[in-house]
This record gives C-alpha cells, structure tokens and sequence, in this order.
C-alpha cells in the first residue's frame, strides 16, 4: 500500500495576466485552499475538502465561477461543475443558471448516483429536489462581468488527499465570455476537465474545446499512473495539448501519496497548495 499525505491543491482560472487582480487572485486560492485543508487536516475525506475550497471560490467575484461568471452571447449565467473521487464516483452539471454553487450541486448527483450528467431545467429541477434553493440569476451577475472586463479567467479547480489516502477532483466555471447558450465546456465532462482514479486527480482550466478534444484530465492521471511524478505529468499533459492543439490550458494534479504538481501555458493561473508539514505555496 502506498503511504499517503494529506494535501491540497487549487487553482483559478488559466488566463491573460491580471495586472492589478493578481494579488488578489492569488489571495482568493490562498483563502479557499486553506478552507479544504482544514476539513482534511481534521480527518475529513478528500470530497469534502473538494467541495469546501471550490465553492469558496465560487463565492469570489474575483473568479469566473458561481457568483462572477462570464455571461453568454444573451447576457444570462450559466454553469458547468464535476466533482470525482478516485473510486470512479462522478457528479456533474452543466448550463445550469440559478444555482449559487454549482459543485454542490454536482455533488448532490454524486451522491444520488444514477446519473453522472444533469444540464439545463433538468439540473434545476433536480437541485429543488435534493434541496438545494435556487436564487435569482441576476444575482450571480457582477458588475464586472456585465461591463466584460479586461482580463479573461476561466474555471476555477481542486484537488485534495486526505489522511485514509482517498482522493478527490472538483471544477466549476461559468464558461467563455460570449458564448453560444447552451455551450458545455471541459469542466463537467469525466476525463476532459475533470478526473480521478486510485492513482490520482486532476483539474483543468483553460480554452475548453482544446481540453476536450485531448482529455486533458485523464491524460494528465494517466502519465502519473505510468510513472510520472505529478509536476512532470502536468507539463507533459499541457505540451500534448499544445502540439496538438495550439490551444492554452493548464491542470493542477495530486497523486495517491500526498504529491502535487501543476503546469500551464497560459499568462498566469493562479495556485495555492497545501502539503503536510510544510508551508502553503501560492505561484501564477
């Protein structure tokens, strides 16, 4: 058996540099790794932490997620998020609108277990029923996103390793700035923007389309599972999908044993980890 240490990994948004937003950026994964880390430093498992530090970035305008996601071609929010746990559990919703956090939503559908996918009304009306309040929709929308700022982030992800080695994958976005309605992007579909297995976990971020058509997600576990340490996954996940695709990504990731790693080709995409004994780590 492979001895494990709890960790904790975020990310928010792959992006174009945010000038004055950095910092803050960077302090809103601080605060939301922090929040995860807790739940697993108590002994809580892996989903929890998952679902506790990606909506807490939810509830951050700073970040295209939950309240302050990007509105589509009509002016209206909708959103896409997964959650998955290294024993192939997966939960996911997409063009859901009216929903303050979207991945508890996603983990409701985890947890009911019929389904991986739920989108659209369906989404919605499964959240009534699983008790979830919907809330006016204009309310996720900020003024800042209304007057489509200058700076473009996308998704924003978790991945945490508890204390009994389990292992957890959470991504939530509201899409790209001007989309079609009805668009689904890479972060509610299992293997591209999402993924988790025994040998680990990863988040993704970034143009949505190119994830997709690599499995970046799945892609990234699948080199660790072959023997590649997580940062080393990681780049060579991102170089793939820039070979193939010319497109910016990045992908946060963690291993059975506690490890993470995390690459991008974009400007900047914030990240906070949290490992056992040492000191968090925040990088762009």
């Amino acid at each position: 058996m492979v001895s494990s240490q709890p960790a904790i990994i975020v990310h928010g948004g792959a992006g174009r540099g945010s000038g004055e937003r950095r910092e803050a950026r960077l302090a809103g994964c601080g605060e939301a790794a922090l929040v995860g880390w807790q739940v697993v430093q108590a002994g809580g498992q892996a989903l929890d932490a998952v679902e506790a530090a990606v909506a807490t970035l939810e509830d951050d305008p700073l970040f295209n997620a939950g309240t302050g996601s990007s509105l589509n071609r009509d002016g209206e929010v909708e959103m896409d998020a997964a959650v998955m746990s290294g024993t192939l559990q997966a939960g996911a919703v997409a063009a859901v609108s009216g929903i303050r956090n979207p991945i508890r939503l996603a983990r409701k559908v985890l947890e009911d277990g019929r389904h991986v996918l739920l989108a659209g009304p369906g989404a919605r009306e499964f959240a009534r029923r699983a008790g979830i309040s919907p809330v006016p929709p204009e309310t996720l929308v900020t003024p800042a996103q209304r007057d489509r700022w200058e700076e473009s982030h996308g998704t924003v992800g978790c991945v945490a390793v508890d204390r009994n080695g389990r292992i957890a994958a959470g991504t939530s976005t509201g899409g790209t700035p001007g989309k079609l309605p009805g668009r689904v992007g890479d972060s509610p579909l299992i293997g591209c923007g999402t993924y988790a297995n025994p040998a680990g976990a990863a988040s993704c971020t970034g143009e949505g389309e190119a994830i997709i058509k690599v499995l970046l997600a799945k892609t990234s576990v699948d080199l660790m599972d072959s023997g590649a340490g997580p940062a080393e996954a990681a780049r060579r996940a991102v170089a793939l999908l820039a070979r193939q695709t010319s497109g910016q990504a990045g992908v946060i990731l963690a291993d059975r044993s506690g490890a993470v790693g995390y690459a991008h080709n974009a400007e900047e995409m914030p990240v906070c980890y949290i490992v056992e004994g040492e000191e968090p780590v925040t990088a762009s």
